[in-house]
């Protein structure tokens, strides 16, 4: 699958989180992808984030059955924090498509974001099918992390760099070794 034309401000979730640290969290970020773990890591590092700045309070939507609870989600974004000044708001959609209704809802939220809040969408799959306005919007007032798979030829290069972050040397063979262990699947490589 071809990667659709780059959206404004569109990264990778590495470039995305390895930028939390520069300044205040965007009113929205959206992050998704085919590779769990990168969306995972990503979004870990947006809520590390918000909680050194100060974000208190967290609330999680998810799909249950077939949607999520729209109108609780809009009621809970216009509602002042009740715990702490500041709240991290997360909306989990597996399919990346939040439907008519949620892509009203996020717009709406991008229109006006209050000052106190970050919204954090995350999804398994991203293609042209799944943009919109709605992603528009979020692009317009925060920032978009897609996870596209590492390809082959790029795997020992990303096995190499997680290992020179966490202080690893590790010889060409085996990296090698460990790419073809591994076989392409990213929570496998992580976890050895």
């Amino acid at each position: 699958m071809t990667p659709p034309r780059p959206m404004a401000r569109e990264l990778s979730p590495e470039q995305l989180a390895g930028g939390l640290s520069r300044g205040p969290l965007a009113p929205i970020y959206l992050i998704a992808g085919a590779e769990p773990l990168r969306v995972l890591e990503c979004a870990d590092a947006i809520r590390a984030a918000a909680r050194e700045q100060g974000y208190a309070e967290r609330e999680v939507f998810e799909v249950e059955g077939r949607d999520i609870d729209w109108d609780g989600l809009e009621a809970s974004l216009r509602a002042p924090s009740l715990f702490a000044a500041r709240r991290l708001i997360e909306v989990r959609l597996p399919t990346s498509k939040p439907g008519k209704q949620g892509a009203e809802v996020i717009t709406g939220y991008c229109a006006q974001p209050p000052a106190d809040t970050c919204l954090l969408v995350t999804g398994g799959e991203w293609s042209r099918k799944h943009g919109g306005k709605w992603s528009e919007a979020i692009a317009a007032a925060g920032a978009i992390a897609v996870a596209w798979p590492v390809k082959p030829h790029e795997l020992e290069g990303w096995l190499e760099a997680r290992l020179r972050k966490r202080g690893v040397r590790a010889d060409r063979d085996a990296v090698r070794l460990l790419v073809e262990r591994v076989e392409g699947n990213l929570l496998a490589a992580a976890q050895e």
